[in-house]
């Protein structure tokens, strides 16, 4: 059996965070932000970085690739500890203070050929004011209560389903909807009951080998064709599938060199983005028919994606690149407006409408003109030496979760 244990080091004092007021509006809540697509609702942002961004607190941490998710007065954040055990910690957002803290078996070696991607946690949990959801790298999938960190319920996929463990670890982060959890595990794309932890549906299995099984890549819901739907991809296809029954609806083939199609692919009304490592740059356009739905290919470029999930602005779509770039693609006919030099091997993108806050694998912190006739960096600053994990942003405060640490800093005038 997992080992778990729960240390409960700051007590929930009125003064601290009240129950009235613990959770009101969602904050950063899971994968890319509660639209899951990098956008952030936010005013104004500060016209640069320097200066009007202060370090608030900063806490030395195992490492991880997950990136933080706020609720309310908490920030919850994961890491690998002794390369023996997953630990998940909700702290107190203003003062870094650990609130509650707990951890479970559940290591793993990814393959030597992957190593330099590290040997750690990589999913980023979802939540919600009852409930965290955290997936570790063995298709542990686990709930708490986000205010105690009181274990609600636990599911050990490979132990309970026989489900295949996959070969680099669960990198899917989970998207909560409604009443359910729907996660990649190496069982294919699961429904989760979020009360009791019961499966309610599997679909979309994949092969038997290192290359097929699991996936990378992580859901999202959206509108297409006046239908919602799961925006799926597994290793090798790129899938719409029905949230209630899990029934697919329709899927592509996606060209991805050793199935490493990776991002999170970008709905564009009833159109979807996407791109894959060796693949390329494709647009497919969605329609509802009285057979069902149809797939029609819009454009497909030699631009290569491969980790890093891209954003939309304005007609213009964003894509850090396989070679380290990026570029800017437009929607219409997928024409390249303009690709950067070199700017690092990951990156994560949010937006607010014009302009686009990134976070390099390099710890360098970018603010960018999102601007569809040039690349233009506002302004810049180093905030870590090594951070592959998704930024957030919430309020005032820009979260970084770099491989060693988490830094809270505040951005305003």
């Amino acid at each position: 059996m997992p080992v778990r244990f729960v240390v409960v080091v700051l007590v929930f004092l009125a003064s601290s965070i009240g129950a009235a007021n613990a959770f009101g509006d969602p904050g950063w809540d899971q994968w890319r932000g509660p639209t899951r697509d990098g956008h952030v609702t936010d005013a104004e942002w500060p016209d640069r970085l320097n200066g009007p961004l202060q370090l608030q607190w900063k806490k030395t941490l195992g490492p991880s690739y997950s990136g933080p998710v706020v609720m309310g007065d908490l920030l919850f954040t994961t890491e690998t500890v002794d390369q023996k055990f997953e630990r998940v910690t909700a702290m107190n957002r203003t003062s870094g203070e650990v609130v509650w803290t707990s951890q479970w078996e559940g290591s793993m070696a990814v393959p030597f050929f992957a190593a330099a991607n590290g040997n750690w946690i990589r999913s980023t949990p979802a939540c919600t004011a009852e409930a965290l959801v955290v997936l570790g790298m063995r298709d542990v999938l686990v709930c708490f209560d986000p205010k105690t960190g009181a274990e609600r319920w636990r599911i050990d996929f490979p132990a309970k389903y026989q489900t295949p463990l996959q070969s680099f670890g669960a990198v899917c982060s989970p998207l909560i909807m409604d009443d359910a959890v729907y996660v990649q595990l190496g069982g294919g794309l699961t429904k989760i009951n979020l009360a009791d932890g019961e499966v309610v549906w599997r679909t979309l299995q994949g092969g038997d080998n290192m290359m097929s099984s699991g996936a990378f890549s992580s859901p999202s819901v959206a509108t297409i064709a006046g239908v919602e739907q799961l925006l799926v991809q597994t290793r090798d296809e790129l899938c719409g599938v029905t949230p209630d029954r899990g029934e697919v609806l329709w899927k592509e083939p996606i060209e991805a060199f050793r199935g490493m199609n990776i991002l999170t692919p970008l709905a564009i009304g009833d159109r979807i983005f996407t791109a894959a490592h060796s693949g390329k740059s494709q647009l497919f356009e969605i329609q509802s028919t009285g057979d069902g739905m149809q797939v029609n290919e819009v454009w497909n470029q030699k631009t290569q994606g491969y980790m890093s999930s891209p954003v939309v602005i304005d007609g213009s779509i964003y894509l850090h690149l396989k070679n380290e770039r990026l570029t800017c693609l437009a929607v219409d006919d997928g024409a390249i407006r303009w690709t950067s030099p070199p700017v690092g091997k990951y990156w994560s993108m949010i937006h607010n409408g014009n302009r686009i806050l990134s976070l390099s694998s390099d710890g360098l912190l970018r603010l960018i003109d999102a601007n569809p006739e040039q690349y233009q960096v506002i302004d810049e600053i180093k905030v870590a030496e090594d951070s592959w994990a998704y930024l957030a942003k919430d309020g005032d405060q820009v979260i970084i979760r770099a491989l060693d640490s988490i830094q809270v800093y505040t951005w305003k005038p």
